[in-house]
């Protein structure tokens, strides 16, 4: 029979007092601003836990260990993690901020391990990286991992990186020297060899309820209904049966990772724990892998859930009391309308997640540079400029995964093209295949599903920008030509408003790896063909002038050094569009107040020439541009004169008197 929980003022009076005295908080001394933040955010977090679990047996109890949980995580927090808390509030929102620069990695194939991370940083300072995402290191089964998305144990990093001591010590050296860690949280589901998968296989029912588990396939025929596959050649279906328990258990992704049930609010608060225990390791952002699919409800696609956002909510208003210098990404790869609802929406706008990947965008550039074409990229603004102040995005050219095309076929349509024609000109092309043999991309197509015709793309972006097919063929002029498609593609993310963050290998040109086909533990993911194992001797060549790693290098350090001298990159929400004046030139305007800065990029591999009536178009009473980036001045022409880009030419202009 269920308990109905005390009301908000019942805690108030009764519970949070009792709370206190039992942790025996210092309300006047070093607990206070704990103490404060905690009262400020009960109510919300009473709201939240209520939509949730309001009607779950002792929902009173949960909520008190809920809030205990919180307490303990405070008690837990150094001394040295509080003022650095207290250091990023005066900054006001810290991770807007121009300065930052990020690099996302995978710590064995960069540096081997952990203990050899601090001998690479000096690379990455010298390039102005000064944010590292570290690809999953928690303890995961080999050969089962996922890419370290299927986690065994939440407390633990896994042997082949090093030791919790030794993300610690990596810690305090990147914080020594003002460095910022992101690291990643999976939400939605654990390894069949965690500890509660174990229990649950055991038989203990507790543990059963911790995962979506079924005796007979009644209840998974209806989710499979409304449910759709998200590796349908590797991994069909989203139930797996599990013959130790006798029982079907829900793994949306691979057979080997099992679904947390949030419905059951011991599975919340056990994860938030651990989301709260890197917190006080000092870790700065916490990636939740695949929110969108942390709620599940029968009869729907289980994916984007209202639920889903109030959790996010209530994890947000957790972390806030208990871990205040954390932020949260939310990894939801997901159509333009759908990743704005991850910011928060009505009352939590910005009050939900502080950062997300902005896919749509990363996409459409590749879109772009396919087509030459800039119109399905305009068309897409009205959605993705919605974001709202204080919230930021993850800028990049590519990542870990793979390019999906999950841009809205209204955007295509508007640009006078047949959505699932361009799709298939774009898949084509970066899969050098097809009708487009001649495609200077390579790549190959990933998760492709024949019954929908749906495809994503794997390869590096040196790769993608035409650099391997130039090196093979001994071709000059096309690899200095795959240099320039490179240092735009980097441009048009780092300006774009963000923080932007580079793919590891990316900063020396790294091309396809196909090693990974001769990998048993690899060879079904072609993904791994853009995660190099880094050769440093190959790294090193960047010191050597005229080398394209040296091009490539270099050229990457200047746009970045450039964006942390212009405080207008700063993530304002900043950002707006030019007129489309040419088909091939995208414009964008970077301003505050009376600052502005134009970046104009051609993706054309052609000469692009462009109307100056473009600058007064926007207001601009200036007769000069300095360009940034060639270190030029240009004079503002009359009309009927342009602006003239070279091939995948691009300019960051600042207006001059």
């Amino acid at each position: 029979m269920s308990t109905p929980i005390l009301s908000l003022e019942g805690f108030l009076s009764e519970k949070i007092p009792q709370l206190l005295q039992e942790h025996a908080l210092d309300l006047k001394g070093k607990d206070k601003r704990f103490v404060e933040s905690l009262h400020l955010a009960l109510p919300k977090v009473y709201q939240l836990f209520h939509e949730l679990y309001g009607a779950f047996p002792e929902a009173e109890t949960q909520f008190l260990e809920l809030l205990r949980s919180l307490i303990w995580s405070h008690k837990e927090r150094s001394h040295a993690l509080q003022e650095r808390d207290q250091f990023k509030a005066e900054k006001g929102i810290w991770f807007l901020s121009n300065e930052l620069a990020g690099m996302s990695l995978y710590v064995d194939r960069f540096a081997g391990n952990l203990k050899g991370m601090p001998a690479k940083i000096p690379h990455l300072e010298e390039l102005g990286i000064n944010f590292l995402h570290l690809m999953p290191i928690m303890e995961s089964p080999l050969g089962e991992s996922d890419g370290g998305y299927a986690v065994s144990d939440f407390r633990k990093v896994d042997p082949r990186f090093g030791t919790l001591e030794d993300l610690k010590a990596l810690i305090q050296v990147m914080q020594n020297k003002g460095m910022y860690l992101m690291l990643d949280m999976v939400l939605n589901h654990t390894s069949h060899h965690h500890e509660w998968a174990k229990k649950a296989k055991a038989g203990d029912p507790e543990y059963q309820a911790f995962y979506h588990t079924y005796e007979d396939r009644w209840v998974p025929n209806e989710f499979e209904q409304a449910m759709p596959e998200i590796f349908p050649e590797s991994a069909p279906g989203n139930f797996t049966w599990c013959e130790e328990m006798k029982r079907w258990v829900m793994t949306v992704f691979h057979s080997y990772q099992w679904d947390l049930n949030f419905r059951n609010p011991q599975v919340f608060r056990a994860m938030l724990e651990n989301i709260l225990f890197y917190g006080n390791l000092g870790v700065d952002v916490l990636r939740i892998d695949a929110p969108a699919f942390i709620w599940k409800q029968a009869g729907t696609s289980c994916q984007n859930l209202p639920q889903a956002h109030t959790l996010l909510r209530l994890i947000k208003q957790c972390v806030q009391v208990a871990s205040p210098g954390m932020t949260i990404l939310g990894e939801a790869i997901v159509a333009p309308k759908e990743i704005m609802n991850y910011f928060g929406t009505g009352e939590y706008v910005a009050q939900e997640c502080d950062f997300a990947y902005h896919a749509t965008q990363m996409a459409l550039q590749w879109d772009m540079l396919a087509s030459g074409e800039t119109q399905v990229m305009l068309n897409a603004q009205e959605d993705v400029l919605k974001k709202p102040y204080g919230t930021s995005w993850i800028t990049y050219t590519r990542c870990h995964d793979d390019i999906g095309l999950g841009y809205e076929d209204a955007s295509i349509a508007r640009a006078g093209k047949d959505p699932y024609l361009h799709r298939k000109f774009l898949k084509e092309y970066y899969s050098y295949s097809g009708d487009q043999w001649m495609s200077p991309a390579r790549g190959v197509l990933f998760s492709s599903n024949p019954k929908t015709g749906d495809a994503r793309i794997s390869g590096t972006l040196a790769s993608l920008c035409g650099l391997e097919k130039a090196l093979f063929e001994g071709n000059g002029p096309a690899i200095e030509l795959s240099i320039q498609k490179i240092l735009m593609m980097q441009a048009h993310a780092i300006f774009l408003g963000g923080l932007p963050m580079i793919f590891y290998g990316d900063e020396v040109g790294y091309i396809n790896d196909y090693s990974y086909q001769q990998d048993p533990s690899k060879n079904y993911d072609n993904r791994w063909m853009h995660r190099p194992l880094i050769d440093w001797e190959k790294v090193n060549r960047r010191k050597t002038e005229g080398t394209l790693e040296f091009q490539v290098y270099e050229g990457l350090k200047k746009l970045l050094a450039l964006r942390k001298s212009q405080p207008v990159f700063s993530d304002w929400s900043n950002c707006t569009w030019m007129n489309p004046h040419n088909i091939h030139v995208a414009g964008l305007v970077r301003s505050r107040g009376s600052e502005r800065r134009y970046c104009i990029y051609n993706f054309s591999e052609s000469t692009a020439y462009l109307t100056w009536y473009v600058f007064r178009e926007q207001g601009e009473s200036a007769t000069q541009l300095h360009d940034h980036w060639t270190d030029s001045l240009v004079t503002i022409g009359s009309d009927q004169e342009h602006l003239i880009l070279e091939p995948y030419g691009f300019r960051i202009f600042e207006p001059k008197a």
